[in-house]
């Protein structure tokens, strides 16, 4: 069985969303079934079929959640340190070409958001990442072509 990593605060923010699925929005679209079952004729009732198709969504995201909480490998990062980018890590990068400075946390795929600052340890920014220290400069193929970072600094939080 494979392991997922992942850190303690994603690991939280998924049990949150399974507690909410299972608990609230499970109870409201069997209620929402039930009222469409009350209007009559099923094969001609839109309410039922949208409310069976959110049924099916939620369930087989539940499922999702389940299997990978319970796969999932609880990295504590507050306990890592130095100076060399692995799990966990927040890394400050300068771009070699227009010196704008960026920062990723590299994190499991679920938990990963870009907009918030959180990579996925397989995107391909995580792996060129992953093993270098901080003076290094490393090169990353985007969607816009290569592009070359230097490791300005790698914390850990």
């Amino acid at each position: 069985m494979e392991k997922f990593p992942m850190t303690a605060g994603g690991h939280a923010a998924l049990e949150i969303e399974l507690k909410q699925r299972q608990q609230v929005d499970r109870q409201r679209i069997i209620a929402a079934i039930s009222e469409a079952r009350a209007h009559g004729d099923l094969s001609e009732n839109a309410e039922y079929h949208a409310a069976k198709e959110q049924q099916a969504l939620n369930e087989g995201r539940i499922a999702e959640l389940e299997d990978k909480l319970s796969r999932s490998e609880i990295i504590d990062v507050g306990k890592l340190s130095g100076d060399t980018v692995m799990f966990g890590a927040t890394v400050t990068l300068i771009d070699e070409d227009t010196e704008e400075e960026k920062r990723w946390q590299i994190v499991g795929d679920m938990e990963a958001d870009a907009k918030a600052g959180r990579i996925s340890i397989s995107s391909p920014m995580a792996r060129a990442l992953i093993g270098k220290k901080t003076g290094s400069s490393v090169e990353v193929v985007t969607p816009k072509g290569a592009r070359s970072y230097e490791i300005a600094d790698v914390r850990f939080a």
